[in-house]
């Protein structure tokens, strides 16, 4: 009972301590940051601003106060449960974040399941036709699509399925002129399509030659030699013997996953102009909105966190002998 006590309590400090870090770490480059946030500001209200007027919004902002002090009246704030107030938008960060999130989610959860799918099915092919031309055109692809930067490969597809061919939309999560309770589940999942796959493609490499290097490596066990040898196909004898083997791997590397994916939603929601997190933090960061910027660095830290927490969970869960330890 110690012991688990004392894990959870280095779990909370760690988690603390990254919270910390990153918040901390993203002031600091606000700080230093060329961008000056009352210029952007009446930039982006399209005004123009007096002296008074530009001193008088230092003054609440705090711009005039040294970071240290900054930052700790922020952390203050945070403690109470106050993320502050959007320099650009003129509302609640925990408003912008939750109304973002939804969007980034449905977007991440539909790419995160279809790049687990995908790869682990293509794993599986590529382990079980090995040094076969298939085998050969999976790995060419993995190898290739992993290198490749997640907004080309968004480019590409809109250039291909929006503009050649027009299937689908290229930008937005809803059609552009409807008013928003007019707008149907279908409509969403339309517009999502091209930023999931997106997302998707990019991310199936790691999967796929993971899964077929577990493949090869059962298939090459005694016991699954022993069963080819009974006339077994190697495709049996990976549904009927050592699926779960492979699942287990599969599984703890999609969730870990979840960071990378978190930061390829940032330039695939650019590139589609999808109204989510990833939007949020350019447009905050080009416009130097720092109290939006730190409440989406401070969530998606914990986002992250979270998402790596949840693939020992899931391990444990699925593993008898990991629950047994546990």
């Amino acid at each position: 009972m110690k012991i688990e006590r004392k894990k959870v309590l280095n779990l909370i400090i760690k988690f603390i301590l990254l919270l910390l870090f990153v918040s901390f770490i993203a002031f600091v480059l606000m700080d230093i940051s060329p961008i000056d946030p009352i210029a952007a500001f009446a930039r982006s209200k399209n005004v123009g601003l007096t002296n008074e007027q530009k001193q008088m919004l230092i003054e609440e902002w705090g711009l005039d106060r040294p970071l240290l002090s900054r930052y700790f009246s922020w952390i203050k704030n945070i403690l109470r449960g106050n993320l502050g107030v959007s320099n650009i938008y003129g509302i609640e960060v925990s408003k912008i974040i939750k109304r973002g999130f939804s969007s980034s989610i449905l977007l991440m959860s539909a790419a995160w399941i279809f790049q687990g799918i995908l790869g682990f099915v293509l794993g599986i092919i590529s382990g079980v036709k090995r040094n076969t031309l298939i085998d050969k055109i999976i790995k060419a692809y993995a190898i290739i699509l992993s290198a490749t930067p997640t907004y080309w490969v968004g480019i590409v597809l809109i250039t291909i399925f929006s503009l050649k061919l027009g299937i689908f939309p290229a930008s937005m999560a809803a059609p552009i002129g409807i008013e928003s309770y007019k707008v149907t589940i279908f409509d969403r999942l339309y517009h999502l399509i091209l930023p999931a796959i997106t997302l998707a493609l990019v991310g199936t490499a790691n999967i796929i030659l993971h899964t077929r290097e577990k493949v090869i490596e059962i298939l090459n066990s005694d016991y699954c030699l022993y069963a080819k040898s009974k006339g077994l196909s190697d495709f049996k004898i990976i549904k009927n013997f050592a699926l779960k083997n492979i699942m287990l791997p599969a599984i703890t590397l999609q969730f870990s996953y979840f960071s990378e994916l978190f930061s390829g939603t940032i330039l695939a929601e650019n590139v589609f102009n999808y109204p989510g997190l990833g939007n949020l933090t350019v447009q905050a960061g080009l416009r130097g909105d720092l109290p939006l910027l730190l409440g989406l660095v401070l969530f998606s830290a914990i986002f992250v966190f979270l998402g790596n927490r949840m693939a020992d969970l899931f391990y444990i869960i699925i593993d008898p002998q990991m629950r047994e330890k546990a």
